[in-house]
C-alpha cells in the first residue's frame, strides 16, 4: 500500500472488515446448479410421463447433463472474455484521452469529485496530483467514470470450469433415482423428493451467500422447479 502515515497504516493492520467477497464464483455456481438442477429435472420428468424406462430417461438424462455443462461452460467463458475484452478497450480509449485531451479529462475527474459533495478547493489537489501520476489517474477513470473493474485474467476460464462442474453436480441429482429404480414412474417420484430437498437447500444457501432472506430464497427457488418439471411432464403425458 502506497505512502500512508505510519498512525494510520498501523489502524488498517489492527481493523480487518468481513466482507464476502467471492461475488463472481457464487454466481457462476449458481448459474450452474440452478440450471443444471431444473433442466435434466423437468427432462427427466417429461420422459417419464412419456413411459419411457429408466434406462432410457438415464441415457437420455446424462447426455442432456453433459453437452448442457459443455454449452454453459462455453457461455461463462464468452461472457468473461467478452467483459475482458471490453474493460481493454476502454482502458485504450481512456488512455489516449488523457494524453490528447488531458485538460477534458481533468474537469471530468473533477465532476466525479464534485458529485460527492466535495469542494473545488478540497478536490483542487487531488486533480493536480493525478495527473502527476498518469496510471493513478488511469486506474481513477476507469473506475470512477467508467464503473469498470479490472478483471482477473483467467476470469474466463475459471468461470467455464465452475459453471461447467456445478451444472454436473446439480444435473446429476434427479438422475440418480433412475440408477435404482427400474420403472421409471416409479422412479420419477423419488426423483421429484431428491430434487426437491436439492432446490430447497440450494435455494437457501444461495439466500445466505447473497445476503437475501434464506428460507424466502429456498422456496422460490424449489417453486420454479417444481413449476419447470411439472409443464415437461404434464406436455409429453398429453403427446403420448
Amino acid at each position: 500500500m502506497a505512502n500512508i502515515e505510519p498512525e494510520k497504516q498501523t489502524l488498517l493492520n489492527q481493523h480487518r472488515e468481513k466482507h464476502f467477497t467471492a461475488g463472481e464464483i457464487v454466481r457462476d455456481v449458481i448459474i450452474g446448479v440452478s440450471d443444471g438442477l431444473t433442466v435434466p429435472f423437468a427432462l427427466a420428468a417429461g420422459l417419464s410421463g412419456a413411459n419411457a424406462t429408466s434406462s432410457i430417461v438415464l441415457t437420455a438424462g446424462i447426455a442432456e447433463v453433459a453437452a448442457g455443462a459443455i454449452s454453459m461452460g462455453l457461455g461463462g467463458y464468452l461472457a468473461a472474455k467478452s467483459e475482458a475484452d471490453h474493460y481493454a478497450r476502454e482502458l485504450k480509449r481512456e488512455q489516449e484521452e488523457i494524453i490528447t485531451v488531458p485538460d477534458a479529462e481533468a474537469a471530468e475527474v473533477a465532476g466525479i469529485l464534485a458529485d460527492y459533495g466535495i469542494e473545488p478547493h478540497e478536490y483542487g489537489p487531488v486533480v493536480n496530483a493525478l495527473r502527476k501520476k498518469p496510471q493513478a489517474w488511469l486506474e481513477f477513470m476507469m473506475k470512477f467514470e467508467l464503473g469498470l473493474e479490472k478483471p482477473n485474467p483467467r476470469r474466463a476460464l475459471h468461470s467455464a470450469l465452475t459453471i461447467a462442474i456445478a451444472y454436473v453436480l446439480g444435473g446429476m441429482v434427479p438422475l440418480i433415482p433412475y440408477m435404482f429404480i427400474p420403472r421409471a414412474t416409479d422412479a420419477v417420484l423419488a426423483s421429484v423428493a431428491v430434487t426437491l430437498v436439492a432446490l430447497l437447500i440450494f435455494g437457501y444457501a444461495k439466500g445466505y451467500f447473497t445476503g437475501n432472506k434464506p428460507v424466502k430464497s429456498a422456496l422460490q427457488t424449489a417453486f420454479i422447479g417444481a413449476i419447470a418439471s411439472a409443464a415437461a411432464f404434464g406436455m409429453a403425458k398429453a403427446v403420448a
